[in-house]
């Protein structure tokens, strides 16, 4: 099947963090307080997709106060954290929102994703993403994680179902 029919499907964009919303580095404070950079355009991208309809969710390993903040400033509820094994949240989440497995993308830069990218007939690499995810992923992004990624996917989809003009145009509109 064409990847623009594919991504017409997409309902679900499931997003890892590390790696992927942020650049992979982790930050830590004399007091253990970690520290997470997110990008500005990856955050208006989950926006934008959330309004035209599809819905945003996180699964990630790591177990993080700044995601949960993070997340709930873009509006995002499906948030699964401190999963090292991330297939128990995935079926939970697909419980949750009783979507089928061509309804939902999952985005990944490393091999602990690939469980849940090997069951999606539709899943997405960030640029700088491990070689062996890349090669398991139906479409790559053009920028790395942390840097605009995030972004990249959501107006991919955006584009694909036929609604990224009229959203890009419509900030216009407010001018």
């Amino acid at each position: 099947m064409d990847i623009i029919e594919q991504a017409k499907k997409i309902e679900l964009v499931i997003f890892d963090i590390d790696g992927v919303m942020t650049d992979g580095s982790l930050f830590f404070g004399d007091d253990g307080q970690e520290y997470k950079a997110f990008n500005s355009l990856d955050g208006h991208g989950l926006r934008m997709l959330q309004e035209c309809g599809v819905r945003v969710a996180v699964i990630t390993g790591r177990q993080s106060e700044v995601v949960k903040h993070r997340m709930s400033d873009l509006g995002v509820t499906l948030l699964y954290q401190g999963y090292r094994d991330k297939r128990p949240a995935f079926e939970a989440l697909r419980k949750e929102v009783n979507l089928s497995l061509e309804q939902i993308t999952y985005v990944g830069d490393d091999v602990v994703d690939l469980p849940i990218m090997s069951q999606l007939p539709f899943s997405i690499a960030v640029e700088n993403a491990h070689p062996f995810v890349k090669q398991h992923a139906q479409w790559i992004t053009q920028r790395s994680g942390g840097r605009g990624a995030a972004r990249d996917v959501c107006e991919f989809l955006l584009d694909a179902k036929g609604l990224l003009a009229d959203k890009l145009n419509s900030y216009l509109e407010s001018a």
